[in-house]
């Protein structure tokens, strides 16, 4: 079979790497990929935008494309999975009107409040006076959320009233997400955040591998929020109290609650979890995979994927049972210094190739472009180092290792990725 693989981050490296995998695959097409997707034995770069679905389609057809698996949001967020359906061609992810779980912050606190899911006490408000007006009753510090699509940027949390209003005027008054904001202020959640990923067909519910990812810019989870600098599977906070708990009580009424609307779910749901001792609350849901949680995740993923997304699209998601090592996987993403606000690119990558013939570590690539026979750093997450190993320490050890064989002209990456799993095992 052939498969079309949209996007070009660490996700979609793993995806592509993972499906190429499989002996039922003939072929792993990415559009538009990198420059690891690019090295990678039986994948193919197609020079496509994830958001020319017409020229996406086009190619799906052309090249008799069984299966389209979408990675990034912001496809998913514009109809992808609609255009592609009404095309007559498969695809993994769900439509625009699904997507809004993670494309509209206020349509998802909306759902849980309707389903009764645990989440933390929020208000939508449409205008600056209406958020300013809440501030003069809330307790601090707040989150507050921008509405729409931010990569991981849109949040933000405010110390105290001066800080909380100066973000509310950049979202209003300078317009930094555009004209017509929504504005969510949510209530502070103190306790640990961990990942918690299904796949289903709409009806049947598939879990994936526990992660937990690391999305401050800096050691000891200090600095603003990234797409995420770091994650490792499986996540020793989500033990089997927890994954039940997150199932039965917040994945299950999700499905129900879409499903009552008449919205038809099918492909990847990402819920963003905060563990206390006492409960559980989701922080957020997303409508695909996490970037890197991904990676550690397929890292330990022993069945074969191509196989697991045929089920998912044929709603017979209930008929397969996956096989996961028992090893732990740890990520560390190496970033350009400056991440996540302004930085340089064009660097040329070395030490990629002393690391090729070690079975338990892989290198994916996000920001990277393969250009004169040399790869370049091409954004500002560039690679994700993953490497697995049979305890938490040695794979911690083991990715570092390998992080340090890797050098490019302002890298960056956090040194403690892996450390707060550490605290609950008795390594």
């Amino acid at each position: 079979m052939n498969i079309l693989v949209i996007g070009s981050g660490g996700r979609e490296h793993a995806l592509s790497w993972k499906l190429a995998q499989s002996d039922n695959v003939e072929k792993v097409y990415v559009a538009p990929g990198n420059g690891g997707t690019h090295l990678e034995e039986k994948c193919e770069n197609i020079d496509i935008a994830v958001l020319n679905f017409e020229d996406l389609a086009d190619f799906a057809k052309s090249k008799q494309i069984d299966l389209t698996v979408v990675g990034p949001e912001l496809p998913l967020s514009k109809g992808i999975a609609d255009f592609f359906e009404s095309k007559k061609l498969n695809i993994i992810g769900p439509n625009k009107e699904a997507a809004k779980i993670e494309s509209s912050k206020a349509f998802a606190k909306t759902l849980m409040q309707e389903a009764q899911i645990p989440t933390g006490a929020f208000k939508i408000t449409e205008s600056q006076t209406q958020a300013l007006n809440f501030l003069q009753f809330t307790n601090f510090p707040v989150v507050i959320k921008y509405d729409g699509l931010a990569q991981g940027k849109g949040v933000f949390i405010a110390e105290n009233k001066r800080d909380a209003e100066k973000y509310i005027d950049e979202i209003f008054i300078e317009k930094k997400f555009g004209e017509n904001p929504l504005v969510i202020l949510e209530e502070y959640l103190i306790g640990e955040e961990a990942t918690y990923m299904v796949l289903t067909d709409g009806i049947n519910i598939l879990p994936l591998a526990t992660s937990q990812d690391h999305k401050q810019i800096y050691d000891n989870d200090t600095g603003p929020n990234t797409g995420g600098m770091g994650a490792y599977s499986p996540a020793p906070i989500l033990d089997d109290r927890a994954t039940k708990y997150t199932l039965n009580k917040i994945i299950k009424p999700l499905i129900n609650i879409l499903q009552k609307r008449g919205i038809q779910y099918k492909g990847f749901i990402y819920a963003g979890l905060m563990i206390t001792n006492r409960d559980i609350k989701v922080l957020e849901f997303n409508c695909r995979l996490g970037d890197p949680e991904t990676q550690p995740i397929l890292m330990r993923l022993e069945s074969d994927l191509s196989e697991i997304l045929l089920k998912c699209h044929t709603n017979s998601l209930h008929t397969i049972n996956p096989k996961w090592l028992s090893e732990f996987a740890v990520t560390v993403v190496m970033a350009s210094k400056g991440y996540p606000y302004s930085y340089d690119t064009g660097f040329e990558i070395n030490g990629l190739d002393s690391l090729n013939n070690d079975k338990d570590i892989k290198v994916f690539h996000s920001g990277t472009k393969f250009l004169n026979g040399k790869v370049i750093t091409n954004g500002g997450r560039v690679l994700s180092v993953t490497a697995k190993s049979k305890t938490i320490t040695s794979a911690i050890n083991k990715v570092y290792e390998a992080v340090h064989n890797i050098n490019f002209i302002n890298a960056y990456y956090r040194t403690d990725i892996g450390f707060k799993a550490l605290r609950r095992t008795n390594e």
